[in-house]
């Protein structure tokens, strides 16, 4: 029995070992694990594994949307007492981004502004939320002269979620050809659910019947094999995709 407990702690330790390899990890952790198998493993999972974890980002997502639901404004609250102490662009973009989740648009609109006027002006995270602030404020105008120069300067930059902001920029502005190639190079691209309804919100707007049938095929199938979280965060996305579809066939 001592033997086979000794084998296991060296087959967690391995285990351990290899995700230190693969995710580019200190060397010294190699030693510590072998080293020391089971205490060098419980300190590997504690410190590095768990934190790292899809589990673990899904408790953070999961005890963060929790929050909001008994506090609705602790994320202005909190990013606006934190740029009133200490008012850098950092704080501010912060602040411009809490606003936005929370749906107060005009003034991240006012915030995003003010960021693009300092240091970070030529900052992508930047025009990209001063984009989609301008977008959720009804100035898909202003969202696109932001996002086409960013597109064409940093092709890479968060690519899928550029393309689907500009897209639903062009669809505001009545430009559905451009709409329908940015959905389609972010549904070829990323082929996330998100990108996927998008596209076949456009498709079947636009009377393309094909492309709608293909993408709803591929939904559907995603959707069959969802979690509940998942569906939770799409909830709204997929809401307006059936709700589309119904109108189609009707």
């Amino acid at each position: 029995m001592p033997i086979f407990g000794l084998g296991l702690h060296l087959i967690v330790a391995l285990f351990f070992a290899v995700h230190a390899m693969r995710t580019g990890r200190q060397m010294y952790w190699l030693l510590i694990l072998f080293s020391f198998p089971l205490l060098g493993s419980i300190v590997y999972f504690a410190a590095v594994f768990l934190p790292h974890s899809r589990l673990e980002r899904q408790a953070r997502l999961a005890g963060h949307a929790l929050q909001k639901k008994l506090d609705p404004g602790c994320d202005v609250r909190e990013a606006r007492d934190a740029f009133d102490l200490t008012p850098t662009a950092h704080n501010r973009m912060r602040l411009a981004g809490a606003l936005l989740e929370a749906g107060q648009t005009a003034e991240a609109v006012a915030q995003y502004d003010a960021c693009l006027q300092g240091a970070f002006a030529g900052d992508a995270e930047v025009i990209l939320g001063a984009a989609r602030a301008r977008l959720a404020h009804g100035q898909a105008a202003g969202a696109i002269a932001l996002l086409l120069p960013l597109q064409t300067r940093q092709p890479g930059f968060r690519a899928e979620e550029t393309g689907l902001v500009l897209g639903r920029a062009y669809t505001a502005c009545g430009q559905r050809a451009e709409a329908g190639e940015q959905f389609i190079a972010a549904a070829e691209r990323a082929g996330s659910v998100e990108a996927r309804v998008e596209l076949a919100l456009w498709a079947l707007a636009n009377g393309q019947q094909a492309v709608a049938q293909r993408e709803l095929a591929e939904i559907a199938h995603a959707r069959k094999h969802m979690t509940k979280h998942a569906l939770d965060l799409h909830r709204d996305l997929l809401r307006r995709l059936d709700d589309a579809v119904a109108r189609n066939s009707a």
